[in-house]
């Protein structure tokens, strides 16, 4: 035990300073080590602090791996854009043969390449829809906020979205083309020419139908958050 000499505290709890002497006593072991000094004298609490900081090292190395490899997916979108412009050259030469044929052509041929016309631009509109909202979604955001041009729906589109975007995309493209092949009926029909009608009528039916599905799906489960 320590002894500490009288120290000078002061009393004002009745509005009057008062001085009083009051010696303390410290007890205990003054050569007491801390744990911080244990530490450093203990060599499997050394080593223990090393492993904990190896393995800290190695998990922040792979997460951060695995945050970057995001970017992987940047020339998939680039690689769509491309295609939108190799779309272009097909629509642009598309039209080019309408344009030069249409004195001669029966209105029945124009309105065939109209709606291929329309193909076109429906997937190449559905490949843009992916190309930015896929982007935003999984790789980084399009710095674009403050342009006067920028699409209401960027930014505001998730993954359940664009599934619903993607599949109505597909279900109008697939009922453009349905009409474009009722157009081209030829008055003898056969039984190859009635069972192609018949698949086509078919797999459009399954675009519209996993369509409802995907929407009766994201509704429940946004149902089910709610609650």
């Amino acid at each position: 035990m320590l002894y500490v000499p009288p120290l000078f505290l002061f009393d004002i709890s009745d509005a009057t300073l008062t001085l009083i002497k009051q010696p303390f006593y410290i007890s205990g072991n003054l050569n007491k080590e801390s744990p911080m000094s244990r530490a450093h004298k203990n060599p499997s609490t050394k080593k223990e602090s090393t492993r904990e900081i190896v393995l800290d090292t190695i998990e922040n190395t792979m997460e951060t791996a695995i945050f970057n490899s995001r970017w992987l997916l940047a020339p998939f979108y680039l690689g769509l854009v491309i295609s939108i412009a190799l779309l272009f050259v097909k629509f642009v030469q598309e039209l080019y043969h309408i344009t030069i044929h249409v004195t001669s052509a029966s209105e029945h041929s124009v309105i065939i390449g109209i709606l291929a016309l329309v193909d076109m631009a429906l997937v190449g509109s559905l490949l843009l829809m992916i190309v930015f909202s896929g982007y935003e979604i999984f790789v980084s955001k399009i710095d674009v906020a403050e342009h006067k041009d920028r699409p209401d729906w960027m930014g505001k589109v998730d993954f359940s979205g664009l599934k619903l975007k993607v599949i109505g995309a597909i279900v109008a493209i697939s009922a453009s083309d349905l009409l474009k092949t009722f157009m081209e009926i030829p008055a003898d029909l056969t039984a190859a020419n009635s069972s192609m009608f018949l698949w086509k009528v078919t797999i459009h039916m399954a675009f519209v139908v996993s369509g409802v599905l995907f929407a009766l799906m994201d509704r429940i489960s946004a149902e089910t958050k709610s609650h």
